[in-house]
């Protein structure tokens, strides 16, 4: 779980040098390891703070991110964290027995930014395959399928 975690807050801290102008090279290996400390919660709350303050911040969400899979518009990259952040919370409240249900509004907001990249994003390696069969008509149910999930871990 700490493991989990630590990705989350590691994406933050990169997203808010990315969006705000840096390259991969310039940040190197600065985030390598463990960046929760002994206060987990503080360090998720810190790196969202800084990620959000990067995207918010006036031109970000057209200038260019050079991420590891190419340079995308920063509205593209601020989907991607979104749906990383919200996918690993459900993992979170699920691993951890507690209520998994996803905000409408989050769900339809993630669904909005796959539906056009999900090849793109499948071909990435860090998406489930295509799922077989129907797709669930919940969102949240369809959202987690397409993501690679199992709706009903969720109780």
């Amino acid at each position: 779980m700490r493991d989990l975690v630590n990705h989350v807050v590691v994406g933050n801290l990169w997203a808010a040098e990315l969006a705000s102008g840096s390259t991969i090279e310039a940040v190197g290996d600065r985030f390598d390891g463990d960046q929760l400390g002994v206060d987990a919660v503080g360090a998720f709350d810190a790196s969202a703070e800084v990620a959000a303050a990067a995207f918010e911040a006036p031109g970000a969400l057209d200038a260019p991110c050079a991420v590891s899979y190419g340079p995308v518009p920063g509205s593209v990259y601020a989907g991607h964290r979104l749906i990383d952040v919200l996918v690993h919370g459900w993992d979170v409240a699920v691993a951890t027995g507690q209520p998994a249900v996803l905000e409408a509004d989050l769900v339809a907001a993630c669904a909005e930014v796959i539906q056009p990249q999900i090849e793109i994003l499948r071909a990435s390696g860090m998406f489930g395959p295509e799922p077989d069969g129907r797709l669930p008509e919940d969102p949240q149910a369809r959202l987690l399928v397409v993501l690679g999930r199992d709706p009903e871990a969720s109780g």
